[in-house]
């Protein structure tokens, strides 16, 4: 019996990259998994987005983990897709929803529409995600655990001064402000809400020929007196198991009196900061 047995988790992004890994971190421990994930290219994005093939890949992993899953393709953006999803879910796993994990995100650039994607994705999908999942979990009266996936850049200014970069910035901090107002909100229904802020981890995101030559640019630029991107402990990237490994504490009964925590798992990046 693992310490997530018998309970529903709702986690977006997860056919890849940190969101597979909390679904089969989390599938481990015991939970049933709702994989939600949009499965296709937004323009604005300068690397390739996953693939049904990759989600695909996530209910395969987290079967061979021993738990049952749904996935649904979806967009953070519409609320009547994650309504569908979590109903389409919780009735084929059982009626609850203990745990929701808003992993999903973007890192667009440069391009016309980079600003409003990464607002759209990063901060008001997990806007949607939060508000209609608190729904059902109010509804069906478990309590349960929320964790929003934001970033280092939601605890520090950093970045670059082009669209896409700015907006990730700013996306990442406003999640922080979602995740408080909730964690408020939400605390009589013994529902506790807080957000993880991974240092850079080693995902498709960020491994991609855009990303590392914009890093790389970066790092010429501290060379030059620029801004200091590097983490305090001798790691380059984190993994995505790093960042599940935290996101199930959180969502566990070890953390049953955590609410409104920005959690960093950053190698000490933001203690140089």
């Amino acid at each position: 019996m693992g310490q997530l047995t018998g309970k529903v988790a709702f986690i977006t992004g997860a056919a890849r990259g940190q969101g597979r890994a909390h679904a089969v971190t989390l599938a481990a421990a015991g939970a049933d998994i709702i994989a939600f994930d949009l499965c296709r290219q937004i323009d604005s994005v300068p690397y390739p987005l996953a693939t049904p093939d990759d989600l695909d890949a996530t209910v395969k992993s987290v079967e061979e983990a021993g738990a049952r899953i749904v996935a649904v393709q979806g967009d953070v953006r519409d609320r009547d897709a994650i309504k569908a999803a979590i109903r389409t879910g919780t009735e084929a796993l059982g009626e609850r929803l203990d745990i929701v994990v808003a992993n999903a995100g973007i890192a667009p650039m440069a391009a016309d529409d980079a600003w409003q994607d990464v607002i759209d994705v990063n901060l008001t999908g997990v806007y949607h995600t939060v508000d209609v999942a608190m729904k059902p979990m109010i509804k069906f009266g478990n309590g349960g655990s929320i964790v929003a996936v934001s970033s280092v850049a939601g605890l520090a200014g950093i970045g670059a001064p082009i669209a896409g970069s700015v907006g990730y910035t700013a996306a990442k901090h406003g999640i922080v402000g979602i995740m408080r107002a909730y964690a408020n909100f939400l605390a009589q229904y013994n529902i506790r809400v807080n957000s993880v802020h991974p240092a850079g981890v080693n995902t498709p995101m960020i491994d991609n020929d855009f990303t590392r030559s914009w890093l790389e640019g970066m790092a010429q630029q501290h060379q030059g007196g620029g801004p200091d991107m590097s983490n305090a402990l001798p790691v380059q990237t984190l993994e995505p198991q790093d960042i599940a490994n935290a996101v199930l504490w959180l969502v566990s009964d070890a953390a049953r009196y955590v609410t409104g925590v920005t959690l960093p798992v950053d190698a000490g990046y933001l203690n140089k900061r």
